[in-house]
């Protein structure tokens, strides 16, 4: 992002939300903030961990805000696909072997590299090592999403997506206490699109039916599908 602050205006722009609800949040410490010369000023880094960590507890219609936020500030399409671009047979494994959650993270990154975009595994493993210590990026309902605290743009030369299924549950730290067996490990050159993936990710899963769908699936070339068409349902509602 080229600026380090936001005002008010500019954050409820980027979250879809009311600017008088986004300045009601940052009264109430909910969001971190800063008043600097009276008025309310909002650093990126800190909303960026901010949203990742709130990402998966968002409602469906905030996470829908959200995405059309982003839309427009990174002015794409309203009709751009943002996941199914990301999508490389080689980076997907409907059954990963790892068991721990350090041997996912490690099974995740070496998919990445297969891609042939990441250029710094070493770089990457530990980003997602240091962002699981600050917070579990495990969801409810078995679903975890990896990612780095920032993005890597001198560790990969486009974005990435790894999708891994796991026999078994894994311990990865979940609010609801559940074991997690389905991974989405994405990692971005910016923040924007780090953000949009995010949000797009956390709507696509949102119903309920993607993820019990990927878990059935056995072959990549069903993950592709599956992605595609719940990308594509989410695109048709937000026209």
């Amino acid at each position: 992002m080229p600026y380090s602050s936001m005002n008010s205006q500019e954050l409820s722009s980027l979250l879809g939300m009311d600017m008088r609800q986004v300045e009601k949040l940052a009264q109430r410490g909910d969001i971190p903030c800063q008043k600097v010369g009276g008025e309310l000023r909002f650093n990126r880094a800190k909303i960026t961990e901010w949203l990742q960590q709130r990402m998966g507890t968002l409602e469906k219609n905030n996470l829908k805000s959200m995405d059309a936020g982003i839309t427009a500030h990174r002015q794409a399409l309203p009709d751009e696909a943002i996941i199914t671009p990301l999508m490389r047979p080689e980076a997907i494994c409907p059954r990963l072997a790892a068991r721990t959650k350090n041997s996912v993270l490690k099974e995740l990154v070496a998919l990445a590299q297969e891609t042939g975009d990441l250029y710094d595994g070493e770089a990457l493993l530990e980003a997602l090592l240091q962002r699981e210590e600050l917070c579990s990026t495990g969801m409810e309902a078995g679903i975890a999403i990896p990612h780095p605290r920032r993005p890597l743009p001198y560790a990969i030369a486009q974005p990435i997506l790894v999708i891994a299924n796991t026999p078994q549950g894994i311990g990865f730290g979940a609010p609801d206490g559940k074991l997690s067996d389905l991974f989405f490990m994405t990692c971005s050159m910016d923040d924007r699109h780090h953000l949009h993936v995010l949000a797009r990710l956390c709507r696509m899963l949102h119903d309920g039916k993607l993820a019990p769908a990927l878990r059935q699936a056995e072959t990549v070339e069903e993950y592709i599908e599956l992605i595609q068409q719940a990308e594509l349902k989410i695109i048709e509602e937000s026209l």
